[in-house]
């Protein structure tokens, strides 16, 4: 888990094991989404191929995803975290993620949608990052 852009907004980095929209590395795999659920702002977690959450065992993740125990939105995280289930209106926003020669991993910007809690109606999604101190 990491916060990013601003100190207060967490972050999940995960390295899927196949192929996924705006992945990165040899693979195409490893991707990173905000964790504030859009549905209502609680936090996700993510699932294994296979595996089940604490608060619903009787659901197998069919392919990685985010899982909600707040209201159980799930979210295709090997296809830009697009909603495959439960109540949340949008996907999570992807972060935009950068690998140098060393194979160090950098995180240089966010997608839309806006982080749940910060639109501000505009289209620019940096415009909608308030309320927390940039991270450098």
């Amino acid at each position: 888990m990491f916060n990013y852009p601003l100190d207060t907004e967490p972050n999940v980095l995960v390295k899927l094991g196949q192929a996924a929209t705006g992945g990165i590395g040899p693979d195409g795999d490893i991707v990173a989404f905000s964790l504030i659920c859009q549905h209502l702002g609680c936090i996700w977690g993510f699932l294994p191929t296979g595996t089940s959450p604490p608060c619903n065992m009787g659901y197998k993740a069919p392919e990685p995803v985010g899982y909600c125990c707040c209201h159980g939105s799930v979210f295709d995280l090997t296809n830009a975290a697009r909603v495959v289930g439960g109540p949340a209106p949008r996907p999570q926003p992807q972060v935009q993620l950068e690998l140098d020669a060393s194979g160090a991993i950098y995180a240089v910007g966010m997608g839309a949608p806006t982080i749940f809690g910060h639109n501000t109606g505009s289209s620019d999604v940096t415009a909608d990052l308030q309320g927390g101190n940039p991270v450098g």
